[in-house]
């Protein structure tokens, strides 16, 4: 089965970059295609400016290029609704040290669903970056 994983990272976004853990603050998405449980094709996917529809426009954007999966460390509960409206799940990524772990993790089964009470409650300030 062939899945698309999308991950918030820093630049330039290949498997050994970190995860970016709140996914409207990220740079880019590595975008990585999962076939019979191993990677076939990673891309990058710049994310646009936060002002251009907030965290919804990225959702929509990972809509359009078929992405199945989100693998994230914290998000509102707006995107999070998004992604769930648009038929994108959403895993929890623990700490992993670069994308290529959290994708294993994701592969292996060992990430969470992200949850509802997990979501950033606050924007102001530094913006969440985990979620205890």
């Amino acid at each position: 089965m062939d899945t698309l994983i999308a991950i918030p990272a820093e630049r330039p976004g290949s498997l050994g970059c970190e995860v970016c853990m709140h996914f409207g603050h990220c740079e880019v998405f590595t975008l990585v295609d999962i076939e019979n449980d191993a990677v076939k094709n990673v891309a990058v996917l710049e994310n646009p400016p936060h002002s251009e529809g907030g965290c919804l426009t990225p959702v929509q954007i990972l809509a359009e290029r078929g992405v199945k999966v989100m693998l994230a460390g914290g998000m509102g509960l707006r995107p999070l609704m998004a992604f769930n409206q648009a038929g994108i799940r959403v895993y929890r990524v623990g700490e992993v040290e670069n994308i290529d772990q959290a994708v294993q993790a994701f592969i292996a089964g060992q990430l969470p669903e992200f949850s509802q009470d997990q979501t950033c409650q606050h924007h102001h300030g530094g913006g969440c970056h985990s979620n205890g």
